[in-house]
């Protein structure tokens, strides 16, 4: 039996971990970095928390006998990539990426993209706006910078502390978040700029396809320069890899 390593977080890992459950040939371990206080059910056994970085990651490698590291975290979670990068460098444990394309403008889009949230906010300018924040928790406080505007917060978890301006207001709720929807929540809090991350994948993108609908601005943060290690765009794609890396002629026990 192999081991693999799945480091997680997203839709297409748990996609990922749901392929290699009923695998007699393979033993997944799924990790989460921890962010989210009630992540979702899993189908493989998950591990929860970091693991002390690059020199960690490679302890963790070796001392569980991991013999495949499939990195399907967030496309903007670019510090761990490069950490699991390094890590199996230094070990010599095979590597792949699940990374989702990335959206692409098409006809009736307004988008504005940037580099980073400081880029962000000065993309809203001066004039007060009502602005749609999707972008996680994390980045949020960067629009403290902004006070003039009227912020609609959506997240997992709660912002805590409450972001530092006279005006915003909180969703907690979890995707996938279809176009009616998004439509609707957009209409009913009189939304104009959206910022949101490139994330891809249909599970969030209801929001961008509303905001072509709409005609309303969005803000779209580039990606992240990420390890140049072999990609694969599906959890299907893994698969494929995993099998490529041990033909049924080397796995034990055919």
């Amino acid at each position: 039996m192999r081991n693999v390593l799945i480091l997680g977080g997203t839709t297409e890992a748990r996609q990922l971990a749901g392929l290699l459950a009923g695998r007699a040939d393979i033993k997944a371990v799924l990790s989460l970095a921890g962010r989210t206080a009630t992540p979702a059910a899993q189908p493989v056994p998950v591990r929860i928390g970091g693991f002390g970085g690059v020199e960690g990651l490679a302890d963790y490698l070796w001392a569980e006998h991991v013999d495949a590291l499939i990195d399907a975290t967030h496309p903007y979670a670019a510090i761990i990539s490069q950490h699991a990068a390094e890590a199996t460098a230094s070990v010599g444990v095979p590597i792949v990426a699940l990374r989702r394309p990335a959206w692409s403008a098409v006809a009736g889009d307004r988008w504005s993209e940037v580099d980073d949230m400081s880029g962000a906010v000065a993309a809203l300018g001066k004039e007060p706006k009502r602005v749609f924040l999707a972008i996680g928790r994390k980045e949020v406080v960067a629009f403290t910078e902004a006070p003039q505007h009227h912020y609609l917060i959506r997240s997992v978890d709660p912002i805590d502390p409450p972001l530092n301006v006279p005006n915003a207001a909180y969703i907690l709720s979890r995707g996938p978040f279809p176009e009616s929807d998004e439509k609707a929540l957009l209409s009913e809090h009189r939304i104009d700029t959206i910022v949101a991350k490139n994330s891809g994948g249909s599970a969030t993108y209801g929001k961008i396809a509303a905001a072509r609908t709409l005609g309303l601005n969005v803000i779209m943060l580039r990606r992240p320069h990420l390890p140049d290690i072999p990609a694969v765009n599906d959890a299907h794609g893994v698969v494929a890899w995993l099998d490529h890396q041990w033909p049924p002629s080397t796995k034990r026990g055919v």
